[in-house]
């Protein structure tokens, strides 16, 4: 769970981070890593745990706690989106809805709900605001009058085409390769389906900035 493709070796491509902290990637001509202010954090380069914790056994030390790295990891890299995204008028959230909709529809709001693990109270404000801008339809699904399928418009699938450079661009600003995201996502599963086995409540979802909305 712990290792870091990116951090082990002497060679070119990484650089010694704080004492006891992974050795932080960066690329040619120095560019700085998600372990910088690649992110943009108003704190400016995230420097790690203090170093007194870094590297101990105490099971209580902040450097040993995952929830602490994905807690970090999760802010900053959805802070790094933000100035890609922007252009494309989407948040976070509203890429991540329109990704689930580029790859299928038209789709109810409880199907949508299912695969981004979101509350209906959390989605509805994002679909509205999609819906108001222009990039999706919410209507009666004929299948099932209680239920509404949600649906691209033109400028909804138009906005696939703009999209497609966000992934290449993302993994160049936190200097990862295609082979390093894909081994991330396969611990992030395993994680995810672990926790969901314990908690397997879809209508569970983590409260949400309002400015994301």
């Amino acid at each position: 769970m712990t290792h870091d493709p990116t951090s082990t070796g002497q060679g070119p491509g990484t650089r010694p981070g704080p004492a006891g902290s992974p050795r932080v990637p960066y690329g040619a001509g120095g560019h700085r890593g998600v372990g910088d202010d690649a992110a943009g954090h108003a704190s400016g380069a995230w420097n790690g745990p203090s170093p007194e914790q870094a590297g101990t056994d105490d099971p209580l030390a902040l450097a040993n706690q995952l929830c602490f790295s994905l807690s970090v990891a999760s802010r900053m890299v959805v802070q790094a989106y933000r100035p890609v995204l922007e252009p494309l008028g989407l948040t976070h959230p509203q890429y991540l809805v329109m990704l689930a909709l580029w790859g299928f529809q038209p789709r109810t709001v409880k199907d949508l709900g299912a695969q981004l693990m979101q509350d209906s109270a959390t989605l509805s404000p994002l679909l509205k605001r999609l819906e108001a801008r222009g990039f999706i339809t919410r209507e009666r699904d004929p299948r099932n009058e209680r239920a509404l399928a949600v649906s691209l418009t033109e400028k909804g699938m138009e906005l696939r085409e703009q999209a497609m450079e966000v992934p290449a661009r993302m993994m160049d600003r936190l200097d990862v390769t295609r082979d390093q995201v894909h081994l991330l996502n396969e611990g992030m599963h395993r994680l995810i389906s672990a926790a969901q086995a314990l908690d397997p409540d879809p209508e569970q979802s983590p409260p949400q900035d309002p400015r994301d909305a």
